[in-house]
């Protein structure tokens, strides 16, 4: 039966480097369970992961996942999109859910893509934060994953372990970002942040998270983690 902690010791949270030396360990011991890991959304160009991650907004990637291979098989190219008409593009990305306001930000991304970008999707931040519909998580998706920068993706999934290892005390994405980029190195920030992410969908989970599978539940710290009797 499951018991839930609400006060543990909170020894190794004393300092910075104290912390720094528990993500050390963490990290070492997802990447030994997680060697190879990579974004769960479906995509073969910079442009598909653009337009499916901006879907995955309030949706699951499995769910973005059934959607796509339609879309990406009707919108090809940045113009493509910029030319989508509204109601037919809706018809197609309706289950991800908020499909009206998704459909505007991938017709509006196909537009400022094919005015500023020659209908290429930009490898730089301050390019891809100015498209609709995108904000730091999702440039950062794009940056680490097609344009191999390091980059620290912070969604629920990574706001949600962070704070329960400790690793930050924000609820702020980008505030999480900076605490995240102190405590890992920048060669292993993609994967790292990744890691987390994979962490939190499968086994530190909002709900129920899955504290007696856990390889890393010896570093945790956290107060609401749970313990079988």
């Amino acid at each position: 039966m499951p018991v839930t902690l609400r006060k543990v010791s909170r020894q190794g949270l004393k300092s910075a480097d104290e912390v720094a030396a528990r993500a050390k360990r963490i990290l070492k011991i997802l990447d030994a369970t997680m060697p190879h890991v990579r974004v769960e959304l479906d995509s073969t160009s910079p442009l598909e992961l653009l337009m499916a991650t901006i879907l995955s907004a309030q949706c699951t990637d499995e769910r973005v996942n059934q959607v796509t291979p339609r879309l990406f098989a009707k919108y090809r190219t940045a113009a493509e999109y910029a030319q989508a008409v509204p109601e037919e593009l809706e018809a197609i990305i309706r289950s991800t859910g908020f499909y009206k306001s998704k459909a505007r930000h991938l017709i509006g991304c196909g537009k400022v893509l094919q005015e500023r970008f020659d209908g290429k999707v930009p490898g730089k931040m301050a390019d891809l934060t100015i498209l609709p519909g995108v904000g730091r998580k999702t440039a950062n998706v794009i940056l680490g994953s097609y344009f191999a920068q390091p980059a620290i993706v912070v969604d629920t999934h990574v706001k949600r372990v962070s704070n329960r290892l400790g690793f930050t005390s924000s609820q702020d994405p980008d505030r999480i970002e900076l605490d995240l980029q102190r405590l890992i190195p920048k060669a292993q920030w993609t994967l790292g942040a990744q890691r987390l992410l994979l962490h939190g969908r499968y086994v530190c989970q909002a709900r129920l998270p899955q504290c007696d599978r856990c390889l890393i539940n010896q570093e945790c710290f956290w107060e609401g983690k749970v313990r079988h009797a």
